[in-house]
């Protein structure tokens, strides 16, 4: 994806084999105020383009990435960025979240990072959109 591509898109890069960040995408897929996020899977070659876009290495698996206006956000702040994209009570929760300090929300986020999988799984395989829902994956 080049430049032109990106910019106008706000987009998520989740870990496609987590059971925690497919059940976060299908939460905010539900809860998202308009219907703009668009999402890629780590994995997939969309993704792996985007991760070196942000100049994130290939292997980076530290959960969820959001680019929105051509930055790039990591940790418990992009979190709080697509959170702020949700409807009510959502967004404002996200929005309180930035009155946490950011050493102390990412140590948080590090945490639920680092155990993911262990807490709650994982899938051999990436998340297969419906067919109503294909055109908001890259």
């Amino acid at each position: 994806m080049n430049e032109e591509e990106i910019r106008p898109r706000k987009i998520i890069l989740f870990d496609g084999i987590c059971n925690l960040c497919n059940g976060s995408v299908i939460f905010i897929l539900r809860r998202e105020k308009d219907p703009r996020f668009q999402f890629a899977s780590i994995q997939s070659e969309a993704g792996k383009e985007l991760l070196e876009w942000c100049g994130l290495p290939s292997n980076y698996s530290q959960a969820v990435i959001y680019i929105e206006n051509r930055k790039v956000y990591l940790g418990s702040t992009a979190a709080l960025k697509i959170g702020q994209n949700l409807i009510f009570p959502w967004s404002l929760l996200s929005s309180a979240g930035f009155v946490v300090p950011e050493f102390i929300r990412d140590w948080v986020y590090n945490q639920l990072a680092e155990h993911r999988y262990q807490w709650f799984g994982k899938k051999d395989v990436c998340m297969v959109p419906t067919e109503s829902l294909k055109a908001r994956f890259l």
